[in-house]
């Protein structure tokens, strides 16, 4: 069994003094930031920056141990326990490869290395977006990419302009979760259960029907076309990261094989048509979180907008 929102507090909401369930939830929240900050193509020196100071690792390292402390506080899914070890382990060898590699690496070889191993266009041998996957028509992407984008309404955030990326990018995906997860310690602290219950439900949704099923085969792609370096290990702690996940929530998502990545074609199935379906508006948008209110009724049949609380907005 996953995370429920099950509350020892009759009044229906977790207070403050719950710390740690708090904690787990901040801790996860920031692993899945720091995965979408690293696959993201590094157009200005800040993330370059980051890993060159140590601090990707540093705040990699202060998450797991949190995480840790946490967890065992909390007593959630002992299954997924032990997959918490090698995630910390990956994270130690991106600080060694730092070590070494940072005496001689610059910005733009940071920059060469991701085109290399993502490319700036849609690569054929590691695409990070989902819709390229278990998706042989353009009608079955339209659709994808719509339940995606549904996922986001409900929960009030948007796409801007300074992300250059589609809404089912592996960053955007990693971000939106990180959001989810932020939004659940928002939710133990300030609402009641059902409130957390229907972000908790959310998390579980969308790892069991969208990145639980096409990440791990993206990474493993990505992770051998690599073959070495930075980008190898972040596909590896991405790997290892969602397999805790999906142990944590208790879900089991029906994860690709490689022959069902097939870059769509135009030809519809015998008997239908296609016409102009959802449009792709990705290269104009970029999630902004409503950290204290995204809207959001979710129920067994998908995601639709409801009512909610209100809050300030803000750039990931």
């Amino acid at each position: 069994m996953g995370p429920q929102a099950v509350s020892g507090n009759p009044s229906g909401k977790v207070g403050l003094a719950d710390t740690p369930a708090v904690e787990l939830a901040l801790s996860r929240s920031k692993l899945y930031l720091l995965l979408s900050w690293g696959f993201l193509f590094p157009e200005e020196e800040e993330f370059y920056n980051y890993l060159q100071d140590g601090e990707f690792v540093e705040d990699g390292l202060a998450a797991v141990e949190s995480l840790e402390k946490s967890f065992d506080a909390v007593k959630a899914a002992p299954a997924a326990r032990d997959l918490i070890l090698p995630i910390r382990k990956l994270i130690e060898q991106i600080g060694e490869w730092e070590q070494e590699n940072f005496k001689t690496w610059e910005f733009s070889d940071l920059q060469d290395e991701h085109r290399r191993v993502f490319s700036n266009v849609i690569s054929l041998d590691a695409p990070p977006y989902e819709t390229l996957f278990g998706n042989e028509h353009v009608f079955q992407q339209s659709h994808t990419m719509g339940d995606i984008a549904g996922y986001y309404k409900a929960f009030g955030l948007e796409l801007a302009e300074v992300v250059h990326e589609r809404l089912d990018h592996i960053s955007v995906e990693l971000e939106f979760l990180h959001f989810l997860a932020y939004k659940e310690s928002y939710a133990l602290c300030h609402d009641g259960e059902e409130k957390l219950q229907i972000v908790v439900d959310a998390e579980k949704k969308f790892v069991r029907d969208h990145i639980g099923r096409w990440a791990p085969l993206f990474a493993d792609m990505a992770s051998k076309k690599a073959q070495r370096g930075f980008f190898h290990l972040l596909c590896e702690l991405c790997k290892a990261y969602l397999k805790f996940e999906c142990a944590y929530l208790g879900v089991k998502p029906q994860p690709y094989k490689e022959t069902d990545y097939k870059p769509a074609t135009f030809n519809p199935p015998e008997g239908a048509t296609f016409e102009c379906g959802a449009q792709d508006l990705g290269n104009e948008l970029t999630v902004l979180l409503d950290e204290v209110g995204g809207r959001s009724q979710m129920d067994d049949g998908g995601t639709k907008e409801g009512d909610g609380d209100s809050g300030r907005t803000g750039h990931a």
